[in-house]
């Protein structure tokens, strides 16, 4: 892997892009890309950089990137190389696998609040695949934390702008609940949620309705956030709500309160 293919895959992690990696990994008989051979397409399977070879033998890896994209999982294919009207198109008189491998980017969880359980929430969406964002107004994080950024200072929540694909758990503990939820609701978040016992998300909710805020913008908010699988400690309750960011990442949350896949 040479320098340059390396640099332009940390320039598309770091633009947040999704890609996707082709590798010839066997050749019998004569093909045009050897083995080791790579390719990189965009996420709309146009190539970047890289060959693993042309004609049909191209189209056929670029349909399978795309493919790989959508489902978000590893492929390998085989193109035959030896026939024109059912391999390839192209009589090389060989035969190649290639290994298709998308890469999208973690998505991004926006964390507000500090205490034991935005640590135990932090830490855990962390090891689950989640870039954190933590938005902490109070004091410094009793641990380490494995958050890709810490924003502080910022009492009115306008730094909390996520974008479309992004997840925003709330737990401010009163404090910054409305402002929050404000300015949430403003953004295309795919998810927010709210940590209160089912009283009090009703209070803030009532309250945000009498504020303007429609019912159609409150049903995104989902409050109480998390499963119910009957959790009462601070591991247990961060448990809940990572299950239930995880279902939305997979798809799997319920039509009427998921807005996109993650």
């Amino acid at each position: 892997m040479n320098r340059e293919f390396l640099s332009l895959i940390g320039s598309l992690t770091e633009q947040r892009a999704s890609y996707c990696v082709a590798t010839v990994i066997e050749v019998i008989g004569s093909s045009s890309a050897p083995i080791g051979s790579r390719a990189v397409f965009d996420a709309e399977g146009n190539l970047i950089m890289g060959w693993v070879g042309g004609g049909c033998a191209h189209n056929m890896v670029v349909h399978a990137a795309l493919e790989s994209l959508e489902d978000r999982r590893p492929n390998i294919i085989d193109i035959d190389l030896t026939d024109e009207i059912f391999g390839a198109g192209m009589p090389c008189g060989g035969h190649m696998r290639v290994f298709i491998e998308p890469c999208h980017p973690n998505p991004v969880l926006w964390l507000l609040g500090h205490g034991a359980l935005v640590d135990y929430l932090c830490h855990l969406a962390s090891d689950m695949g989640f870039d954190v964002i933590l938005h902490h107004n109070g004091a410094q994080p009793t641990q380490e934390t494995p958050a890709i950024r810490v924003i502080h200072g910022d009492e009115r929540y306008e730094k909390l702008l996520p974008q479309p694909s992004d997840l925003v758990v709330i737990a401010t503990h009163h404090k910054g609940d409305i402002l929050a939820l404000h300015q949430a609701i403003r953004s295309e978040a795919a998810y927010i949620g709210l940590i209160a016992s089912q009283h009090r998300s009703g209070l803030i909710l009532n309250r945000l309705r009498k504020e303007g805020i429609s019912d159609q913008h409150l049903t995104r908010i989902k409050a109480p956030a998390g499963i119910m699988i009957g959790s009462k400690t601070h591991r247990e309750i961060a448990l809940s709500i990572v299950a239930e960011l995880i279902s939305y990442r997979r798809g799997l949350a319920p039509k009427d309160e998921q807005k996109s896949q993650v």
